[in-house]
């Protein structure tokens, strides 16, 4: 009896530890796949196109591409990207894709009439839309599946109170992009939270040395000025050189993140920035589309899936240095 049980007993073991042995190879060789850019999935090939208002050499929409990139790595998609700053060629974009007849666009509505259209007619196609950064308020209107980003009024708001909390009472709000609906959001944001004072600062965002000569004219000539919000982190550095120039002791805050932004907050040169995640953007909007072609799976209940505001601050750059320094941040 004692040998048979043990018999027993020996199958009933291997075949648990083969069992457990398998799950723990396929779990190992998945995680393996993916770090390599491996699909770790089996469901076609599918075709996802981006197109934004900005792109190559915007550090944010690097980020945002990074994002998109490794999990449609992931999600066994071939991804295409396209911009235009201008609303017309980035509608003619979508309209490209929609004739290749891609398998899911993901598109920015920063100047929403010039997209309705295109995106009506991906929609009219079958092609499901997922709008990422800008345009929360038309998405679902224009007929998106959802929208990726945070509430652009909302993260202002976020901003006013952080300058209320640091005492702040005059705001200069720098906006690089004219026609963008989200810029002018934020800084109408920030002035409906803020005590103080808000004036709106226009600049070319495509020459940074006059945005850095118009920000620096502004605060020579106006020394009330206690803090200068810029709407991307390009434009901070280019603020705290019209600073130091000026002569000016106001905070230079800002709008996004990366390396530098991170630095600035560590030594001090800025006060705080607010971070939208844009490597979650890019790469929720991809997984989002795989998703509903795989299992028809939608989030948000109609309303954007919120990927910020995040203030971060001196405390938090440390910490966020090493995910700065890779593209992720």
């Amino acid at each position: 009896m004692a040998a048979v049980l043990a018999a027993v007993l020996g199958v009933t073991l291997t075949a648990c530890s083969a069992t457990g042995g398998k799950r723990a190879e396929d779990a190992r060789k998945a995680a393996a796949e993916a770090a390599s850019g491996r699909a770790n999935v089996t469901t076609p090939r599918w075709t996802v196109a981006m197109v934004t208002h900005s792109g190559d050499g915007d550090t944010f929409w690097d980020i945002v591409q990074k994002g998109a990139r490794e999990a449609a790595a992931k999600d066994n998609i071939d991804f295409l990207y396209a911009h235009s700053d201008e609303g017309q060629q980035q509608a003619q974009l979508v309209d490209s894709y929609v004739d290749k007849k891609v398998d899911g666009i993901i598109v920015t509505l920063a100047k929403p009439e010039a997209l309705k259209a295109s995106v009506a007619r991906a929609v009219a196609a079958g092609i499901p839309v997922v709008t990422v950064n800008s345009g929360s308020a038309q998405s679902k209107a224009f007929g998106a599946l959802t929208h990726i980003g945070q509430d652009e009024t909302v993260a202002g708001q976020a901003v006013g109170d952080e300058l209320d909390r640091r005492g702040r009472k005059k705001a200069l709000c720098v906006l690089h992009e004219q026609g963008n609906v989200g810029h002018e959001q934020r800084c109408a944001g920030v002035k409906e939270a803020f005590d103080g004072d808000v004036q709106n600062l226009y600049v070319d965002g495509t020459n940074m040395p006059d945005v850095q000569a118009s920000i620096e004219a502004k605060l020579q000539t106006d020394t009330a000025i206690d803090a200068v919000v810029t709407l991307g982190a390009p434009f901070a550095d280019a603020a705290a050189q019209a600073k130091r120039t000026a002569g000016s002791r106001a905070e230079i805050d800002t709008f996004d993140l990366n390396a530098k932004v991170a630095a600035g907050l560590q030594s001090g040169t800025l006060g705080f920035a607010v971070d939208q995640q844009p490597y979650l953007q890019g790469y929720e909007a991809v997984d989002l589309l795989w998703l509903y072609r795989y299992n028809a799976d939608v989030l948000g209940g109609g309303r954007p899936v919120l990927t910020g505001p995040q203030i971060v601050t001196q405390k938090d750059a440390a910490a966020l240095a090493a995910y700065t320094e890779r593209g992720t941040r």
